[in-house]
């Protein structure tokens, strides 16, 4: 492996003496070696949840944090991390707002950090709770933009980029891997931020289809995630519905990730739920609701939550069923067709009944 060079203000704000636990995120060298050492050939990856995430997702691991949030992000891969009890990873992402409920179980015990939280459903409490109770530790702050720039970095499979992001922001004292240089290019003074590229060990992406081979289409946002396939040096590719090969070829608008990079596949659909998948269905409000403002006030609160909606649920099927079953499909599908305009939207009425504690529905729309 690689030496390298770290910002020692960052170091010493993060308090950080043992930078080995930085190295591998950069290592091109091991990156290198590991995307020439997949079998690149044509040939089925299909696996079940259980088997890719026990196969690929390994402990210690550098992994991702997809989608964006809670939109087209494979949470239901995330809940086999904790049944199948992966320990000691590292959390990297724009956002990352998964990681939280993962330290609790001892999953993510790094943090790279760029966002947590779920917008207006509120702050996520255990976050900061567990990181003041030294549950993680957190090894490198950035903005969604410059962390986006590492990821294209890899992927283009360059060391790194010059940039303004983060120029005038407090993240430098916070991030070992970046620091202001010149402008190679300028002779009068240019202050830029050097971005290195960022190779995680493992990232999981949920798709709306994907043929056998690891051909993958996105419909809506792509995010990060045609970067992320290329840097990792490993690929799950979960998807909604496996197509034939034929229907990507001939079907190919939004095919944005090409077998070679995928070590997986797997057929999930509902995989992104209780998120949001575009054209498919609605994120579930009052479950993040209830997420956010009854499960992260304790440790105990999340147990229980866990416990009901993840430990107790052996996939992403039981999980639809405690959510509301058919009804909630049918409406969860109806909501994100009417924010999408592909249904009538006149007179629809997007009201909902706000979780509050006591306050039990049992369908989570």
């Amino acid at each position: 492996m690689a030496t390298f060079d770290y910002n020692k203000e960052a170091l010493d704000n993060l308090k950080i003496t043992d930078t080995s636990i930085l190295d591998r995120l950069v290592d091109a060298t091991s990156a290198r070696e590991a995307h020439l050492s997949k079998d690149h050939s044509k040939r089925d990856k299909r696996v079940s949840m259980n088997e890719a995430v026990a196969e690929f997702v390994k402990d210690g691991d550098i992994a991702t944090d997809s989608g964006f949030a809670y939109v087209r992000t494979p949470h239901q891969a995330y809940f086999e991390m904790i049944r199948q009890g992966k320990k000691g990873l590292h959390f990297i992402g724009s956002p990352n707002t998964n990681q939280s409920y993962m330290i609790n179980f001892g999953v993510c015990s790094y943090s790279h950090n760029s966002y947590v939280g779920a917008e207006m459903r509120g702050t996520d409490r255990n976050y900061s709770r567990q990181l003041k109770n030294g549950k993680v530790t957190i090894l490198s702050e950035w903005s969604h933009g410059s962390m986006a720039q590492g990821f294209k970095a890899a992927q283009l499979a360059m060391p790194g980029v010059f940039s303004k992001q983060l120029l005038a922001s407090d993240i430098l004292k916070y991030n070992p891997y970046v620091r202001t240089m010149q402008n190679p290019m300028r002779k009068d003074p240019d202050p830029v931020v050097f971005v290195p590229a960022l190779y995680p060990d493992v990232t999981i992406i949920h798709v709306h289809a994907a043929d056998k081979y690891g051909n993958a289409r996105i419909y809506g946002p792509i995010v990060n995630d045609t970067a992320l396939a290329a840097s990792a040096r490993r690929v799950i590719i979960t998807a909604e519905e496996i197509v034939p090969e034929i229907d990507i070829r001939y079907n190919n608008k939004g095919v944005v990730i090409p077998f070679m990079y995928v070590d997986a596949v797997v057929e999930a659909p509902y995989c992104a739920v209780p998120g949001n998948m575009p054209g498919h269905y609605y994120w579930s409000r009052q479950w993040w609701e209830k997420f956010l403002r009854f499960s992260t006030l304790t440790d105990e609160n999340l147990t229980e939550f866990m416990k009901y909606w993840v430990f107790e649920c052996k996939d992403q099927f039981d999980f639809v069923e405690k959510l509301g079953g058919a009804k909630w499909v049918a409406m969860a599908k109806r909501l994100t067709k009417t924010t999408e305009y592909d249904n009538e939207d006149d007179g629809y009425d997007f009201s909902y009944e706000e979780y509050k504690p006591g306050n039990e529905t049992g369908i989570y729309y």
